[in-house]
């Protein structure tokens, strides 16, 4: 029988899905990035074109709360503490870019998802 080479026993390693889920997230906000500079020249256009870093933000911060429990216990405070300032702060931004204007429903959705996974968080 063959000595396994590093490629099969890497192999034969379970998948890790924590990994596997932010390449996920991480490929669709490239891609959704990459499609705002195709977004048209306009006041809504431009509108959305800078939302982009803070729908990333509210993003990559709904899914670190997901993962709270690998952080050591003396962590956990300042995790939730820095997650809240963050969900406002970039919730904020979003809304004041598109007062004046109908926010398109998918921003508000991930304002409250955030907010809502901040509240499941805390609740914990």
């Amino acid at each position: 029988m063959a000595a396994n080479t590093p490629d099969q026993s890497e192999a034969d390693k379970p998948l890790d899905t924590t990994k596997l889920t932010w390449a996920a997230l991480l490929g669709r906000w490239i891609t959704f990035a990459r499609s705002a500079v195709l977004l048209p020249d306009d006041e809504a256009g431009r509108r959305m074109r800078n939302s982009v870093p803070d729908l990333i933000t509210l993003q990559a911060v709904w899914f670190a709360l997901h993962h709270l429990d690998e952080l050591a216990e003396d962590e956990l405070a300042l995790g939730l503490d820095r997650a809240e300032i963050l969900i406002n702060k970039h919730g904020q931004a979003l809304t004041q870019r598109w007062q004046g204007m109908q926010m398109p429903p998918q921003l508000g959705e991930c304002i409250d998802e955030a907010r809502q996974q901040l509240l499941t968080a805390q609740a914990l």
